[in-house]
């Protein structure tokens, strides 16, 4: 009979039921006999987070009378505004389409002489000059290439233009169309004060995007990511105590297992517990391992950015670090969507000359956009585990 597969959790893992129960669910899907190695009561003090987190409060610009932006714009906006490369030219000419379009439309049938360019109030061109000398004063709109933007940007414009010249309203109709010397100056103002309201509306929806999207993910991610950073700061520093608990859980089952070459261990790990298990299988005083899976985790980055030590050389580049005897097998999942794993075949090298197997897990819809904790629960990774501790070859991704 073979000995157990020893399953190391990552990060942010508290309840030790929680995760006994997980790992008897892996273990029924691998078909393989599992031990839970928890040592989370290990990990960080995460109690008291929030009193970290700054609180986001909604505060609405006011632009001129008093007037309230309501913001329409959606959080598309947010990196439509932070283009690197701009062509302005191709920014002023999707504003000048929509301009001329919105004018020729918002016209009245019996302004005809407005459709013809007759009016210099109403004039395209005019207009359009005025324009160009006010962009590069915008501080948002100037930093946008998307083209709805530019687009809703020159119809608003030229909506608040014919507004202006609108008859009914009888002191800004004769005060800005009349006839005059100033009509251009006024002309110019107004376009220009249009186009920063404009500009600052488009700003107040950028900031209030960004402080939401910001308090969005300190939120829902918040916690996670926070563990995630204190497990790692506790586990470089408390490293020994956490080897130790799990040598202990292995030792519980039988003392001999992973001390020599004679009786290796298995092991499944997640996250952080695939770096777990990575140390301590190259040790100077090494855990010995018969076959590795890990799923989601950070060895090989973690290496990259400090080398490890033990029996491990620093990477530098051009050839993989070797492995030592000790780490036999090492299969390595990651998931497209998981920011938090990363491939291990291009860093590291089996003591046999093979290079550990990546294999990319497919992202499931039902997971979302946070998946490094779906692992757990995937077919796939429970039919690899199954396949590897069975000594057979891992299968291709679905």
């Amino acid at each position: 009979m073979k000995d157990p597969v020893f399953v190391i959790h990552g990060v942010a893992n508290r309840n030790r039921d929680e995760f006994t129960a997980s790992v008897s669910a892996l273990a029924a899907a691998a078909g393989v006999a599992m031990v839970p190695v928890h040592w989370g009561d290990l990990g960080a003090q995460d109690n008291f987070i929030d009193a970290a987190l700054p609180t986001y409060r909604s505060e609405r610009d006011t632009l001129r009378d008093g007037a309230e932006p309501e913001l329409v714009l959606a959080e598309p906006v947010a990196a439509a505004l932070l283009a690197e490369a701009i062509d302005e030219i191709r920014q002023l000419s999707q504003v000048e389409d929509a301009v001329r379009a919105q004018l020729s439309e918002g016209k009245h049938a019996e302004d005809e002489g407005l459709r013809d360019g007759s009016d210099p109030w109403l004039d395209p061109d005019q207009i359009m000059e005025y324009v160009r000398e006010a962009w590069d004063d915008t501080e948002w709109l100037c930093r946008t290439d998307d083209p709805h933007l530019l687009r809703e940007t020159g119809r608003s414009l030229a909506r608040l233009l014919l507004d202006e010249a609108d008859p009914d309203l009888d002191d800004a109709y004769h005060g800005l169309r009349g006839d005059g010397p100033d009509v251009p100056d006024r002309l110019r103002s107004l376009v220009r004060r249009r186009l920063n309201d404009l500009d600052r509306i488009a700003g107040a929806a950028v900031q209030a995007v960004g402080a939401r999207l910001n308090h969005a993910v300190r939120s829902r991610f918040g916690p996670g990511t926070t563990r995630f950073l204190g497990d790692v700061l506790v586990y470089q520093r408390h490293r020994d105590a956490i080897h130790a608990r799990v040598r202990q859980v292995i030792e519980d089952v039988d003392p001999d297992l992973g001390r020599t070459a004679a009786r290796p261990v298995r092991i499944a790990a997640h996250s952080l517990g695939g770096v777990i298990a990575v140390d301590m299988a190259t040790d100077t005083r090494p855990l010995w391992t018969e076959s590795l899976v890990t799923f989601g985790s950070q060895a090989a980055f973690f290496h990259v950015c400090d080398p490890r030590g033990g029996q491990l050389t620093p990477y530098g580049g051009s050839m993989p670090v070797r492995l030592p005897a000790s780490l036999s097998r090492w299969t390595n999942l990651w998931e497209p969507m998981d920011v938090l794993a990363f491939a291990a075949s291009k860093v590291f090298q089996l003591h046999d000359g093979t290079a550990p197997v990546d294999l990319p897990v497919s992202h499931q819809a039902s997971t979302g956009m946070w998946t490094h904790s779906a692992y757990w629960g995937l077919p796939y990774v429970a039919s690899v585990i199954g396949n590897v501790m069975s000594r057979d070859q891992p299968t291709e991704a679905p």
